[in-house]
């Protein structure tokens, strides 16, 4: 678990894998029972925290603008970091599915009680950041991104998706 600052407010990350109740998560999240309010990222679409970060951001401005697009803080999230100007394609792809195991939780302005919280939601293992780019499922990312060789022999994958994401509403 790691806490990062952006203008003012925090982001909590915690990575977990091999988690077993995804489906029940997803059902709670759509339900609007989930407490604490978190967003779950398929961590597969991964390959670092900063295009997380930058979504984060991009968050928090649609917020201080009172122009969010989804119902919740933490939907915005998902839904930033998928690059898509489709809410729910970006809610299914880069949210969790009924059989995720392999989980980013992310959580705004949290406690320590609040993460300790959404750890106890998790049935999972909690493992370093870091492992992020081990992980990451480089052709699914380059496939949703739309990310060819060309682009990846001159920026990184991380790089790619961070301009997609803060390019997306000027396009």
């Amino acid at each position: 678990m790691k806490e990062f600052e952006l203008n003012g407010s925090t982001v909590t990350l915690a990575l977990f894998t091999d988690v077993t109740n995804s489906k029940e998560l997803l059902e709670s999240m759509q339900a609007g029972t989930l407490e604490p309010e978190v967003a779950f990222l398929n961590a597969s679409l991964i390959p670092d925290v900063f295009p997380v970060l930058a979504a984060a951001h991009t968050t928090l401005m649609a917020k201080s603008r009172e122009s969010l697009k989804t119902r919740t803080l933490h939907s915005e999230l998902v839904y930033n970091y998928s690059g898509s100007k489709h809410i729910t394609e970006s809610l299914k792809r880069c949210g969790i599915s009924d059989n995720t195991t392999y989980v980013l939780a992310a959580r705004f302005n949290s406690s320590f009680d609040e993460m300790k919280a959404v750890e106890k939601l998790i049935n999972g293992k909690e493992i370093d950041l870091e492992e992020l780019e081990g992980k990451a499922n480089k052709t699914q990312i380059q496939k949703h991104y739309k990310i060819l060789g060309p682009e990846l022999a001159i920026s990184t994958l991380s790089d790619s998706i961070t301009c997609r994401i803060a390019a997306r509403d000027a396009l």
